[in-house]
């Protein structure tokens, strides 16, 4: 993350605090439902759940020698349960938690997604009524064509953004799924029930076939599915940007109160806003290319 440009409610999902925490969640879960199912003691679950916690130093102190995440993760829960400890992690390797946790915080993620591209809609939706009847002219080729109205642009940018929606809905179930058929997923020490009962608990599905992973095709897609949003948005910024030059200025973007253009041109008014926008986009598709 890119702490200028993160907004907190999506910062504090990706903190390390948060990830933690999300592995602790997912191997209480499975505690549980090993409870459930008569093979650990529901008393020690209680102490887990009562106990559980771990230190991020203490983390990476552990960490410097085994040079394992999950092992030093482990090691510091269980510092601190005691040892009631035994029973976590009974029948799953590395990979189910992160994997499983993984989908959790990608799902959280897509509502904050979800949440944003829908009151983006009305904000275009609004602006589309609210200049449907302003005349300017249309360009092809970034040449003078036929006129139109300023509302038709927010109104082709609302289309783009409805059908963002959809993929990001999609993108959301695609991600939505848990792992827990331990080493390469073939269920050899942990029944397929832990699986169901603690995929349901957290409100994920389970991973129809897996090896050692959740398979990555998932995370490719949603990814993807983040760059189509991406360009949408920076097609509507350098819209913005074009239309703010100062051989155009048929539409500029807020300056606020206190606002600065430049530190030796008072006169400046930059659509600094909208080229970040453009700048993040290409990052969010670099990465879905990665």
């Amino acid at each position: 993350m890119i702490p200028r440009y993160t907004r907190p409610e999506m910062g504090r999902l990706w903190d390390i605090k948060t990830k933690y925490q999300k592995w602790l969640d997912v191997e209480i879960a499975v505690c549980e439902a090993w409870a459930e199912l008569g093979e650990i003691p529901m008393d020690a679950v209680d102490v887990i759940k009562k106990k559980a916690t771990f230190d991020l130093k203490r983390i990476d102190e552990i960490e410097s020698v085994v040079k394992h995440d999950v092992i030093a993760f482990l090691t510091s829960v269980a510092e601190n349960v005691g040892p009631e400890s035994r029973f976590i992690h009974k029948g799953l390797t590395s990979s189910d938690i992160v994997d499983t946790a993984l989908s959790l915080l990608m799902k959280n993620a897509s509502d904050i997604i979800l949440k944003d591209i829908k009151n983006l809609m009305d904000v275009l939706k609004s602006q589309a009524y609210k200049y449907r009847e302003v005349p300017m002219m249309g360009r092809s080729h970034g040449v003078h064509a036929e006129p139109m109205t300023f509302g038709l642009k927010f109104a082709l940018w609302y289309e783009d953004m409805k059908r963002n929606l959809e993929r990001m809905k999609r993108a959301k179930e695609i991600i939505s799924v848990g792992k827990l058929s331990g080493a390469v997923g073939t269920f050899s020490n942990i029944p397929p029930a832990i699986e169901e009962k603690v995929c349901k608990k957290l409100g994920l599905k389970p991973e129809p076939v897996a090896t050692q992973i959740v398979q990555r095709d998932r995370h490719a897609e949603y990814l993807t599915t983040l760059a189509l949003i991406a360009a949408s948005i920076e097609k509507i910024a350098v819209e913005i940007r074009h239309l703010q030059k100062s051989e155009v200025l048929e539409a500029e973007e807020p300056f606020m109160a206190g606002q600065k253009g430049s530190s030796a041109m008072p006169h400046k008014r930059n659509p600094v806003g909208c080229e970040n926008l453009s700048g993040i986009a290409r990052l969010v598709r670099a990465n879905a290319m990665a």
